[in-house]
C-alpha cells in the first residue's frame, strides 16, 4: 500500500512530500473511529477495531456511528465511548444539509476532545460526508483511502483528498475486512486476528433463549434462518421463491425456520409466517441487532440475501448460504460483488446469476429484483444440502471453519 500526504497548509492542492511525519498509532493519546455506513460494513469492522486496540493500548478511542447501528456497538471492549451521527437526508438539498451538519456535530461534540488522529476505514465511496467530518474533527492526522481508488468513489467525492493529511492506496480486489485492517499497515499498527466479532450481553442471551423456548425449541436442536430482505430492492430475492425455499427445507430436514429482518421488512416476515404455518418462527423487526444475532447462533445454516443479517450470521458462526443480485464474472470491485463482502470466517456459498441479465452486464443496474431472478429455488436448495452436509451437520459450532466448503467463491 502507498500513501500520499497533502498539505495542511490551506489545503493544498498538489502533493506535498512529508516523508517521515505519517500518523503513528503508538503516539496517537485521542483517536477518532468514523463509520457512517451500515450493519454490514460495521460487522466487517469489528476485526479493525480489535487490532486498533491491540496497536494502540493506551489511547482514548472514540467511534461514531450512524444511529441504525449502535446497538452492535454499544459493549464494544475496544472503544472508550460511541457517538451517533445521523446524516440520513434525502432530496435535492440533502448534501448541503448533511455537510451544515457534520460541521455542527463537530463543534459540539469533537472539537473539545481534541483527537490527534482520524481514521476512516471505508474503502468505498463516501455518501455520508465522513470524510469532511474527519476534517472538522481537527485532528492533526487524518487518514482515508484516496478518491482515486476506484471509477465511483473518483466520481462522488472528488476533492475529497484535500481534506486528508494521508490518502491511502491499495490494489485490489480483496474483501472488506482486509481493506478494514489494511489502514493499519501505514499507521505502523499490528494485525495477529482477523475474526469477527460480536459484542452481546447475557440479557441478549437470555432473549434468544426465552424466545425459541417459548417456540417450543430444545437445545441443541437445529435450527436454520432465512433472511429475506436488503436495503436495496435489486438485493431482493422473490418472496414468493422464500416461501417455496422454506416450505421444502422445512420437508426435507424437518427443521424450524427463524426469519429475521428489521422493521421495515416486517411484511416480508408475515408472508412468510402465513405461508409456512408453525415451521416459521417469525422475528421480523421484533429483535435488537444484537437480540438477532444471538438467535443466529443458535442456528447452524442461514440462508440470506446480500445483507446486513448476512454478516451478522457469519460473525454468529452460522455457515450462511449468500443470494447475490452480482453476476458470475462481473466486476469484482463493485460494491455488491461477493469478492468484496462474502460472508468471512465460516463455511459459505456465494451463488450469482449466470449470465447477467440484458441489459446489464458487469453488474446489476436495476432499482428493483432483476438478474437475481437469474437464481432459483432447485440452486439455492441443492447449496443449502451441500453446506449443511458438510458443515452443519453436528450442529452450528462446526460452522467455524475458516474456508468456505463445495462452492464457495472466495476463501477467507
Amino acid at each position: 500500500m502507498s500513501v500520499r500526504y497533502w498539505s495542511k497548509q490551506g489545503l493544498g492542492l498538489h502533493p506535498k512530500d512529508r516523508a517521515g511525519q505519517a500518523a503513528d498509532l503508538r503516539a496517537a493519546e485521542r483517536i477518532l473511529v468514523l463509520r457512517l455506513d451500515e450493519i454490514g460494513d460495521l460487522v466487517l469492522m469489528t476485526p479493525f477495531l480489535r487490532e486498533l486496540r491491540r496497536s494502540a493500548p493506551r489511547a482514548w478511542i472514540t467511534l461514531v456511528v450512524n444511529p441504525g447501528t449502535r446497538n452492535l456497538v454499544e459493549f464494544c471492549p475496544y472503544v472508550n465511548e460511541v457517538l451517533v451521527f445521523d446524516v440520513r437526508f434525502k432530496g435535492r438539498l440533502s448534501r448541503i444539509r448533511r455537510r451544515g451538519r457534520a460541521f455542527a456535530f463537530a463543534r459540539m461534540h469533537l472539537w473539545r476532545r481534541r483527537f490527534d488522529l482520524t481514521i476512516v476505514p471505508r474503502w468505498g465511496a463516501d455518501y455520508f460526508e465522513a470524510t469532511l467530518l474527519a476534517y472538522y474533527s481537527g485532528a492533526d492526522s487524518r487518514v482515508a483511502y484516496s478518491e482515486r481508488l476506484h471509477e465511483v468513489k473518483a466520481r462522488l467525492n472528488r476533492g475529497y483528498d484535500r481534506l486528508l493529511t494521508q490518502a491511502l492506496e491499495g490494489a485490489g480486489p480483496k474483501h472488506q475486512v482486509e481493506w478494514n485492517l489494511d489502514v493499519l499497515q501505514p499507521l505502523r499498527g499490528n494485525i495477529t486476528d482477523r475474526r469477527l466479532e460480536l459484542w452481546l450481553t447475557g440479557d441478549d442471551r437470555e432473549f434468544a433463549g426465552k424466545e425459541l423456548a417459548a417456540q417450543g425449541i430444545r437445545d441443541g436442536e437445529v435450527l436454520m434462518a432465512l433472511a429475506p430482505g436488503s436495503r436495496a430492492m435489486k438485493r431482493c430475492w422473490p418472496i414468493e421463491r422464500w416461501v417455496e425455499l422454506g416450505r421444502r427445507l422445512n420437508q426435507e430436514y424437518e427443521t424450524r425456520l427463524v426469519v429475521i429482518g428489521s422493521q421495515s421488512e416486517s411484511d416480508l416476515g408475515a408472508c412468510l409466517e402465513k405461508a409456512l404455518g408453525s415451521a416459521a418462527i417469525n422475528l421480523v423487526g421484533r429483535a435488537t441487532l444484537r437480540q438477532s444475532s444471538a438467535i443466529l447462533e443458535r442456528c447452524s445454516l442461514t440462508v440470506s440475501n446480500d445483507s446486513g443479517p448476512m454478516h451478522l450470521a457469519a460473525a454468529a458462526g452460522s455457515a450462511v448460504v449468500e443470494i447475490s443480485c452480482h453476476p458470475r464474472g462481473g466486476d469484482p470491485s463493485h460494491e455488491n460483488s461477493p469478492s468484496q463482502f462474502h460472508p468471512w470466517g465460516v463455511p459459505y456459498i456465494a451463488l450469482q446469476p449466470d449470465p447477467a441479465i440484458f441489459p446489464c452486464s458487469d453488474s446489476c443496474n436495476s432499482e428493483v429484483p432483476h438478474c437475481i431472478l437469474g437464481i432459483d429455488v432447485e440452486t439455492v436448495q441443492q447449496a443449502v444440502r451441500e453446506i449443511f452436509s458438510t458443515a452443519c451437520a453436528s450442529g452450528p459450532k462446526n460452522a467455524k471453519a475458516q474456508t468456505p466448503i463445495s462452492r464457495g467463491l472466495f476463501p477467507c
